[in-house]
């Protein structure tokens, strides 16, 4: 009987549109060097090979590509003969990276749905946790999350292949799920984070009836790997469009899953500074990147979990312990609570350590402390922070004020910074800050 819906199903999906080249906007010119190469390359050893996903998606838009991925007949191994210079890589998806100086092109084999049981792909309660079973273009057409990224550029005869309508969709200014949404989202609930994510990314609306499932399985979120969170994370918020991401997350319900910390102090003083100080730091975060400077998550860390941190030092601090060793312990116990959800990195979650264990140090103004705490490494990005404090009404601007000042007379006049340098042992010259 299973098999007989499944053929059914098979039968009643729509033959491809092909859009011919005259009929789109996509150029050879406006695709890497690189992506050539792949294409041609196993074009010419007789695998059929398009291009896909984001790619032809901006191309479509008018847009540059960030990077181009690749789909192919070719098995993996097949992939790593044909590239010297390709290395496979994945478990849950086995794919070849091919690399040309700084590009990666990602090659990926079509896949085929999951019942297939020739033991390469597996789910758990409709959750697919294994996934390299090969198949046919149509096959790979069927398994993609959104129409607007599962077009195929055909490097053959340069034409679009258009099984779902995605044309349409990128037209009308629309994100859809290919499927029914439901079985969709249970499938892999990383696609809820996605369909917001290009729809703040693109400028597109969501679908009517993807965005309803959005809302009623947001809490799919909390049964997620907490690794696999983190990658999305970055890309939500360190994508350009941080703001807009933070409030389309919390509109549709997926922030609180994934800062439940964070989101109860939202609730509980929206509209106050909690909520405008995680504004500002996200309007800094796409403000550097729209004017290419470094970011690092490690800022935004400690601006995402500053107010669940900061009241609970308060009651440890009421419990008699000092500012300096509150914050250490609140600090241990935010992050350690976070890690539940999202496997933010070490490397990351220091960062935000020491900006917090800082700003107690940032109220002893004048003498040798003061011109001390300049040399920090980690000064720069705690100044910063204390000037996003200010911004969001904390009661700090007199001496986020006091610290600019020092800084100023640091930089105007030579003899003070001389006689700065001459104090503080082993002192270096203080560079950019990433934040």
């Amino acid at each position: 009987m299973k098999k007989e819906a499944q053929d059914k199903v098979s039968v009643l999906k729509p033959r491809p549109r092909i859009i011919s080249r005259n009929e789109h906007i996509i150029s050879r010119n406006n695709i890497s060097d690189s992506a050539l190469k792949v294409l041609y390359r196993l074009k010419n050893a007789d695998y059929q090979a398009y291009l896909v996903g984001g790619s032809v998606r901006d191309l479509l838009l008018g847009r540059e590509p960030k990077d181009f991925d690749v789909v192919t007949d070719a098995h993996p191994e097949q992939v790593r003969e044909l590239f010297r210079n390709s290395i496979l890589i994945g478990r849950r998806f086995r794919l070849a990276h091919v690399r040309y100086g700084r590009e990666i092109i990602e090659v990926s084999t079509f896949r085929a749905p999951h019942h297939v049981a020739d033991g390469a792909g597996h789910m758990v309660d409709g959750r697919i946790v294994r996934d390299n079973v090969y198949g046919t273009l149509e096959d790979d057409v069927w398994r993609r999350d959104l129409t607007v990224n599962a077009l195929y550029y055909n490097i053959e005869d340069f034409s679009v292949i258009d099984y779902t309508g995605g044309m349409q969709d990128i037209l009308a200014g629309r994100i859809r799920l290919i499927g029914e949404p439901r079985q969709r989202f249970i499938e892999d609930p990383v696609r809820l984070l996605r369909a917001v994510r290009f729809a703040v990314k693109l400028g597109f609306r969501i679908d009517p009836d993807t965005e309803k499932t959005i809302i009623a399985l947001a809490h799919l979120l909390e049964e997620m790997p907490p690794a696999r969170l983190f990658e999305e994370i970055l890309k939500l918020f360190m994508g350009g469009y941080a703001v807009q991401t933070f409030e389309q997350l919390r509109h549709y319900g997926l922030f609180a899953p994934l800062f439940p910390q964070t989101e109860a102090t939202l609730a509980q003083q929206e509209g106050g500074f909690p909520h405008m100080l995680l504004i500002h730091a996200l309007n800094n975060t796409d403000k550097r990147l729209a004017e290419n400077k470094p970011v690092t998550p490690g800022f935004l860390i400690a601006s995402l979990f500053w107010i669940p941190m900061n009241i609970m030092a308060k009651e440890y601090m009421a419990n008699g312990l000092s500012e300096t060793d509150a914050i250490h312990l609140a600090g241990d116990v935010v992050i350690s609570k976070q890690i539940t959800r999202t496997a933010i990195p070490r490397r990351f979650t220091r960062i935000a350590r020491e900006i917090w264990q800082l700003q107690p140090r940032l109220k002893r103004q004048g003498g040798k402390r003061s011109l001390r705490l300049l040399a920090h490494p980690r000064f720069r990005a705690a100044y910063d922070f204390l000037l996003l404090r200010a911004q969001a009404g904390e009661d700090v601007q007199e001496l986020a004020d006091w610290w600019t000042h020092l800084q100023e007379q640091d930089h105007a006049k030579p003899d003070t910074e001389q006689k700065i340098t001459s104090g503080i042992k082993g002192r270096h010259r203080r560079r950019p800050e990433k934040i």
